[in-house]
Parts: structure tokens; C-alpha cells; sequence
């Protein structure tokens, strides 16, 4: 457990450390509470900063986050996000929710990486991230470039391995459109000419929505890429979708990034799709974790629980829908096992819950016996549920806190008004 100096948050705002509690209370997390109430972060620094050195060096990294229900997963990656955005890594972050992002239907999931795409400088200096369309215009028109052949030279800004309509796409997004008089308009060879639609049909192709390939098409003739009848334009499958993942990080890479690193929440329920669907999530799978040849810049990250690999151990793999045994192709996969946190270490956020709920609220704390009071509540509540135990210790601070508004004061008479936790008011 990494110990948290109550100095370490005096300049977070009262509004911050309020939003705070209120999402512990949730069982939520925000980025102040990710700083300061990360247990092994130790641990944890050690592994990325081995992987990572690995990745810079050309080689194929990827880490496993596994552990039980409530133990952690989310909060780690949580924390990992942060941390990769802080050394310069573009980061996308996706819960692989079976009704939604199922991860054996990519196309959901390509489209839920690069609408989640964050840029480190973005990241620091204000608010919203910078979108990958905004950044990637803003790279490309300040390379020098061929004047022959403008569309051509761009092509050669792009990784050679991404799929040729997500490469024409993103020349047509720098191209300026061609112009055509008002008067020549109404003759049929110009009856696909709407320039206004242009950029929105890009935009939203390159976001996988599924559009009429003849609506991109024109938009690609009148961008003026020259190269786009070379290869086809139709997006079917996963297939060209997982190449354009595959290929986005040496793109990041010539963009002066070090790297995308992937975050996938609820791996776990691959394990809970048919055997024949299970068998196309663990194809695609194989291909993020072990990625043939190398794929410099590329860090996927997933969390799964236990029972996602007693699933792989159990699996018969001689059925045809299997094209190898993952079991035994997986075993060298790095995997960061959490662990339920000792006495000393829970001792330890109390403490810190203790100090952040007093400077929250604005009222004198009795340090000692709170930390007897929340001592002796651990002992009833689950402690390998991290976010039941975080959510039962700030209600206990609020009953006390209370306690202590509601307490007759000497000389006091009528009523007044009180704050109470949650920024409520009420009578006393």
C-alpha cells in the first residue's frame, strides 16, 4: 500500500473532494480518488514500467489483470490509464458488454476504441480530448508533401498494413474538395456532388457506421484521392477492422506518440457466449495479445476473473470451431494477480478516508477514534469486495459526521441550518 500524505490533496478543490465521496458512496470512481486511494501501486508501477520499456524496445507486450469480482479490476485500469496518458500514450478504455461492445463483433469495438481515444496533451491541458480525426489533420498538414500527387504522398503517411479504405478515408479528411461551378452542378455527371455532406459521410465511415459504399465513394472522388478505385471500399467482417487496431499504433508512433495502450473491462464474458461464438472472441483475442509479426506501439490491457481461465482449461478443443488450444498458448501471457488487501493497508485507507472526508466536509475530525470506529466496523464487512467496504467505511464518517452536527451544543437554542454530507441541508 502506497501511503497517502493528507498534504497530498490540500490543493484539490472542495468540490472535487465532495464528487469524490459521493462516488465512493456509489461504488464509483473519479481520477482524484484513482491518486489516492490506489493500494499496490508499487507493484503495479514496476510491472508498466517493465512493459513498457519492452514495448519501446520493438517488442510484443500485453498484461492480464485478473481477479474476483469487486477485488479491483476496474480501478486498476483505471489506474493505468492515467498513468499511460501521463508518459505520453494515447489510451482508449472499453467495457466488452455483451449487449453492447460484445468483443466478437469488432466492428462495435473499433468503434468504441476511437470514439474513447485520449491523447496525453489533451489529457493535460484541457477537458475534452482531442478527437483522432482532429489530430490526425493537424499532424498530416504540417508534413512536407509531393506536389505532384498530394493525395499519393499522404498515402505514404500511413502504416502500409492498414486496410486500404480506412488509408483513402483518412487522405480524403486533409484533401481539400474539388470545386465545381454552380452552373455545371445540374449535369448528371455531377449528381453525387454535396460537398456539404463530405466530411460527415468520412467522419462517420471512419467511425465503422455502416453507409452505402456508393456515398463514400463519392465523397473520396470529389476529396480527390486518386488512389481510391485500388482496392475495395467495402467494410464486411471483422477483418478490416481489427487490421485498422492493428495498424493505429505505428500510426500514434509517427505522430510523435509512444504508443496506444488498450484497455478491455468484463473480458470475462467471452466465457459466457455459445461455444461456437466463444471460438470466434478467442481468435480475435489471440490476435490482440499475440500479434503476428511483433506490432511495435501496441499494449492491450484485459481484465478477466478467475473463472475466465478455468473456462480456457475446461474448453474441448478438438471441436473444428477451435483452432488451437489457447489453454496452452496463453501460459506465457503476463498476468498481475490481485490480491486482497491486508489489515496494515486497509488501516491505512482509513486514514486517508478519515482526512479527505474532514477537509470534504469542513468539520474537526477526531482522528483517533475514528480510526478505533472504523477499525472495529472492518471487522463485519467483506474486504475482498473493495468498493462494498470502501462505501460502507464513508457511511460510517457520515453517521459520525452527523452525529457530531446533531449533537446539543451548550447555549445553543431554536434551530439552524447544517450541512450535511452530500452538500444537504437540514434543520437542527
Amino acid at each position: 500500500m502506497h501511503r497517502i500524505p493528507p498534504e497530498a490533496f490540500t490543493g484539490s478543490t472542495n468540490f472535487q473532494l465532495r464528487r469524490l465521496m459521493e462516488r465512493l458512496r456509489e461504488g464509483l470512481y473519479d481520477p482524484l480518488a484513482i491518486r489516492l486511494l490506489t493500494a499496490q501501486r508499487e507493484e503495479l508501477d514496476a510491472r508498466l514500467q517493465q512493459d513498457l520499456r519492452q514495448l519501446e524496445a520493438g517488442g510484443t507486450v500485453q498484461l492480464i489483470i485478473c481477479g474476483a469480482y469487486g477485488q479491483g479490476k476496474s480501478h486498476t485500469l483505471a489506474y493505468l490509464r492515467e498513468e499511460a496518458l501521463q508518459r505520453g500514450y494515447v489510451v482508449s478504455a472499453v467495457n466488452l458488454d455483451l449487449r453492447e461492445i460484445p468483443l466478437h463483433q469488432f466492428r462495435q469495438v473499433y468503434r468504441a476504441l476511437l470514439q474513447g481515444l485520449t491523447f496525453p496533451a489533451a489529457h493535460a491541458g484541457s477537458v475534452d480530448p482531442t478527437a483522432f480525426i482532429d489530430a490526425w489533420q493537424a499532424w498530416a498538414s504540417a508534413q512536407p508533401l509531393a506536389a505532384v500527387d498530394p493525395a499519393a504522398a499522404l498515402a505514404t503517411l500511413l502504416p502500409s498494413s492498414m486496410p486500404h479504405v480506412f488509408k483513402a478515408i483518412l487522405v480524403a479528411l486533409v484533401q481539400p474538395t474539388e470545386v465545381v461551378p454552380t452552373s455545371q452542378r445540374a449535369r448528371v455527371r455531377f449528381h453525387d456532388y454535396r460537398p456539404a455532406e463530405f466530411p460527415w459521410t468520412l467522419q462517420r465511415t471512419l467511425l465503422g457506421e455502416p453507409l452505402p459504399t456508393a456515398q463514400l465513394r463519392a465523397a473520396l472522388k470529389y476529396r480527390q484521392v486518386s488512389f481510391y478505385r485500388e482496392g475495395p471500399l467495402a467494410l464486411r467482417d471483422n477483418e478490416p477492422f481489427l487490421q485498422m487496431v492493428l495498424a493505429l499504433p505505428q500510426l500514434f508512433l509517427r505522430m510523435g506518440y509512444r504508443g496506444w495502450v488498450l484497455l478491455f473491462d468484463e473480458g470475462e464474458a467471452i466465457a459466457q457466449l455459445p461455444r461456437p461464438v466463444r471460438a470466434r472472441s478467442y481468435r480475435l483475442l489471440h490476435r490482440l495479445l499475440c500479434p503476428e509479426p511483433p506490432l511495435p506501439g501496441l499494449y492491450p490491457v484485459f481484465a478477466f476473473t478467475p473463472d475466465f481461465f478455468q473456462r480456457l482449461q475446461e474448453e474441448d478443443y478438438y471441436f473444428l470451431e477451435f483452432d488451437r488450444d489457447y489453454a496452452r498458448a496463453w501460459r506465457h501471457l503476463a498476468v498481475h494477480q490481485l490480491r486482497g488487501l491486508s489489515r496494515a493497508a486497509w488501516h491505512e485507507i482509513c486514514d486517508t478516508l478519515i482526512a479527505l472526508h474532514a477537509s470534504a466536509y469542513s468539520w474537526q475530525a477526531d482522528r483517533e477514534h475514528l480510526r478505533s470506529a472504523l477499525t472495529a466496523r472492518l471487522g463485519g464487512l467483506p474486504l475482498q469486495d473493495l468498493r462494498a467496504t470502501l462505501k460502507a467505511l464513508v457511511e460510517e464518517l457520515d453517521q459520525v459526521q452527523q452525529q457530531a452536527w446533531f449533537a446539543p451544543r451548550p447555549g445553543s437554542h431554536g434551530s439552524s441550518m447544517t450541512e450535511r454530507p452530500g452538500g444537504r441541508t437540514s434543520a437542527s
